[in-house]
């Protein structure tokens, strides 16, 4: 299998799978002098570890990341950064009954027909616990964004679960971290938890809206046409197990704007340009703004349930299938802090890049 590698500058390839003995990332790219041990990664990793609540996957691993290389004396040293996770509660013949069979919705069937060979065990390479990977590197940008850009915020919350949404008027960045849901507005968070509970019970799953941002972004990251910021923050979204939908800014419900509404209109400030609304996502023709960067994606529901489906076998007789195991009733949830690490990933990328290019800071001042 390959295509296990994402980025230009700043390259991540992640490997292993679900139930085998590890599963990690190797970092390429990362700038040397960066400060960097694994208690810093392993706070991004606590927020995404399973089996924290009662409204995620009970499969009790503790994460714990492991640098083997590209760190001495607490910093970077611009060589590869190796990351290990290793697999402690692996539940191997919960998936048996699967083994001849396909789940509905998973990518059991495409694996099989690509390859001819699948690992059925909780899904190998399919499954999202291969985002843990994903995070620890997210940790390691996070790191050097600190460093290079330190005014970069990054932050995801859920917006909808199943038909339910927010209320923006609610919205309270201080409610994020205050609930299972990662969500800011605190009466739907209280909504989400009954309805989720019931849906847990039923052996059913709920799929999710995420959306995160980054604050503080500096303009002039990203590349006309092929290079744009928003293309690689689209491809990156998109890569995560289970999304089906990406958008930039106000994304889709662009089309029902006119143009006048859809603009974001432009005044000098005291510190240069301002812009008087969002619509655009912090992104103009591939390239940064200097306003928020908005991303949002779209996660279905999680397709091993306790319901049973209808599928085929690999010999190609139909069939029921319930599957067992220990899975996240919306994923959504833990797709919250693997979002802010593919984020925090491309905006590093992107910032080193533009340095490549162009040096220190944007080119052309306005005023």
């Amino acid at each position: 299998m390959s295509f296990n590698t994402f980025g230009h500058l700043f390259r991540v390839t992640t490997w292993g799978e679900s139930h085998g003995p590890a599963l990690g990332a190797t970092v390429d790219g990362c700038p040397p002098g960066v400060p960097l041990d694994a208690a810093q990664l392993q706070h991004w990793l606590d927020l995404r570890k399973p089996g924290q609540n009662k409204y995620t996957t009970q499969r009790r691993e503790p994460d714990a990341v492991e640098i083997l290389s590209g760190v001495f004396d607490g910093q970077t040293t611009g060589t590869p950064i190796q990351l290990m996770i290793r697999n402690t509660d692996q539940r191997s013949k919960d998936y048996g009954e699967i083994a001849e069979s396909f789940r509905p919705g998973h990518a059991d069937i495409t694996y099989w027909q690509k390859y001819g060979i699948r690992d059925y065990r909780g899904g190998g390479r399919s499954s999202a616990r291969e985002t843990a990977a994903r995070v620890a590197a997210g940790g390691v940008a996070r790191a050097a964004l600190a460093v290079l850009a330190p005014a970069v915020r990054i932050t995801g919350y859920m917006t909808q679960m199943g038909a339910r949404g927010i209320e923006r008027s609610r919205f309270d960045w201080d409610q994020i971290p205050k609930n299972p849901f990662w969500t800011p507005d605190a009466r739907a968070a209280e909504d989400w938890a009954q309805y989720l509970d019931e849906l847990r019970r039923s052996g059913n799953s709920v799929g999710a809206v995420i959306e995160v941002v980054a604050r503080g972004v500096p303009p002039g990251l990203g590349a006309p046409v092929y290079g744009k910021l928003d293309t690689d923050l689209a491809a990156a979204m998109m890569s995560i197990n289970a999304v089906k939908a990406v958008e930039i800014g106000d994304g889709m419900a662009a089309a029902t704007l006119t143009g006048t509404e859809n603009a974001d209109e432009i005044r000098m400030g005291a510190d240069g340009p301002e812009y008087l609304s969002n619509h655009a996502g912090g992104i103009l023709g591939g390239i940064s703004t200097g306003q928020d960067v908005v991303v949002r994606f779209a996660v279905k529901p999680t397709s091993s349930i306790l319901t049973s489906r209808r599928t085929v076998t690999r010999s190609g007789q139909d069939t029921d299938l319930v599957t067992k195991g220990r899975h996240d009733p919306c994923v959504g949830i833990r797709a919250v802090p693997v979002a802010e690490a593919m984020m925090a990933c491309v905006i590093l990328d992107h910032l080193l890049l533009h340095r490549g290019q162009v040096g220190e800071g944007p080119r052309g001042r306005i005023g």
